[in-house]
């Protein structure tokens, strides 16, 4: 069907621009004449009413059953203390729901300094098999119920008697959660995950599956909703070393995403060439080396999928490019860069590892919002790591000035769906000299998501030929609005996905 959009102002590389015309799933015309088009007197019109369209974003880091099941279930997210959390478990053990499955709860504000213990926990959930994620996903609180159903966690790494749970050990209690998750259930989050993501004007979600953070059901169950009702796209990801095979037969376009080369900072496991401030005696963990990375990623690229990995640390980080390294030595330098490689989160890094990123052209896929939360000189950042740690963190100046491609995400549900506050973050990071200016921004939230996928050259812009995913916004600015620290950010007015509206208010 034609539809042509008019009355607005249209963010297109074409020029200043009012309407464009959408024929099924392409853009097949943009300009300030809607009578150039020629469009046919059958065509639908809407009006924009001097709105703003711009492409939709594309949030390259997604976890939509756990982000699904944190909208739908238990969100410890505003829980501010030990005793809110035991309450909240209580009052949902008391309702009967079977198994407890909450999310986002920080202890490093909290009055007690600690999440609560594994007794305090089973006394709250009087019987209940609990488990509650931290903020970061790296380790979760869970009740004795729970753990006596998973055989042989308590001789696994990352194991302890509190009750807090990491590394091996919280694997393999979160794969038990996952498989006891119903399909009514599962639909249910994925569902809520893109409607979310829709009425936030994003139009496509990287999916970052594998055998440690869903499963091969969850990720065929998300791609086949996907096909089957409208709304934002769904890119998927199988996150598992020498699991090309795996990625292939799930129709996954890469090995890649959560391929854990180290944990995380808020859980003490993001690996580092120094100890944690509050932590003296731990640097964290190193999961892979860089001959398994190289291995890897050399076989991705032969086989014609993307690799990559979750590093946050700056030993991860530097085992990872030196594994890039290697592997481009391997297959050749301009395979290993058309094959448009990941690495995701890359919180600590140096001038020479982001330089060698950059002659490799692997993607940098970041999350704004981490350095929103916690960065800065007195957030979580900076007791795990220090002031001058902490400051050097999540450097998206450093890398958009080395030359390093960026894509924006959420790592939904560590930090909730919300491009405009990722934008946001990133203009106004809390280092000046690791801010950068609002269309950079934008573009890594939108051009940088779609290269980060392997799509054409044009997707994610609004041009002829391009596929017809935008956002209509209520918003002032010209081309794009200006991001202020603390002003309102634009409304979502209308989501449309190749061609098809999947959200829109009322009247409009």
């Amino acid at each position: 069907m034609l539809t042509m959009y008019q009355g607005g102002r249209v963010y297109s590389p074409a020029g200043p621009a009012t309407a464009l015309l959408v024929d099924d799933e392409l853009v097949r015309w943009v300009g300030t004449d809607p009578a150039a088009a020629g469009a046919p007197a059958t065509a639908r019109v809407v009006d924009l009413a001097g709105a703003l369209v711009t492409p939709a974003f594309v949030d390259a880091h997604v976890h939509a059953t756990s982000a699904g099941l944190a909208l739908t279930g238990l969100d410890l997210s505003t829980v501010d203390s030990a005793a809110a959390l035991l309450a909240a478990v209580a009052a949902r053990a008391k309702a009967g729901t079977g198994t407890i499955v909450g999310h986002g709860w920080d202890e490093t504000g909290w009055p007690e300094g600690r999440p609560p213990t594994r007794a305090e926990l089973d006394r709250a959930a009087a019987g209940a098999r609990v488990y509650l994620s931290r903020v970061d996903i790296h380790s979760a609180l869970v009740s004795s119920a729970l753990q006596d159903a998973v055989p042989g966690v308590a001789g696994l790494a990352g194991y302890a008697e509190s009750g807090q749970l990491s590394r091996d050990a919280h694997h393999a209690v979160r794969r038990a959660v996952w498989a006891g998750l119903t399909p009514g259930q599962r639909q249910d989050a994925q569902r809520a995950t893109r409607r979310r993501a829709a009425e936030l004007g994003v139009g496509s979600l990287h999916e970052l599956a594998g055998p440690d953070i869903s499963s091969a059901d969850d990720l065929s169950a998300l791609i086949e909703l996907a096909s089957a009702e409208p709304g934002p796209d769904v890119v998927p990801y199988w996150g598992e070393v020498g699991g090309a095979a795996q990625a292939h037969e799930l129709g996954a376009v890469g090995a890649a995403g959560d391929v854990f080369a180290d944990g995380s900072l808020g859980s003490r496991t993001a690996c580092l060439s120094s100890p944690y401030a509050d932590d003296p005696g731990n640097s964290g963990h190193a999961y892979l080396d860089p001959a398994t990375i190289a291995r890897h990623t050399e076989e991705c690229t032969r086989a014609g999928l993307q690799a990559g990995f979750h590093a946050i640390g700056d030993v991860a980080v530097r085992t990872v490019v030196e594994g890039f390294a290697a592997a481009a030595e391997a297959v050749g330098l301009p395979a290993f860069r058309a094959a448009r490689h990941r690495i995701e989160h890359v919180e600590l890094i140096d001038a020479a590892a982001a330089a060698e990123l950059a002659r490799l052209g692997v993607i940098a896929s970041v999350q704004p919002l981490f350095d929103a939360l916690w960065g800065g000189d007195a957030g979580m950042y900076a007791q795990r790591l220090g002031v001058a740690r902490s400051l050097a963190s999540n450097p998206f100046g450093s890398l958009a000035r080395a030359g390093v491609p960026l894509a924006f995400g959420s790592d939904v549900p560590v930090t909730p769906l919300g491009a405009w506050e990722a934008v946001r973050a990133a203009v106004w990071h809390h280092v000046e000299a690791e801010r950068i200016d609002v269309g950079t921004a934008f573009a890594a939230h939108t051009t940088g998501g779609w290269l980060a996928a392997g799509a054409p050259d044009n997707a994610g812009t609004l041009t002829p030929g391009a596929p017809a995913t935008f956002a209509v916004w209520d918003a002032p600015g010209d081309p794009l609005p200006d991001i202020t620290l603390d002003g309102p950010l634009p409304r979502c007015l209308r989501t449309v996905v190749r061609g098809a509206t999947v959200y829109e208010v009322e009247g409009q």
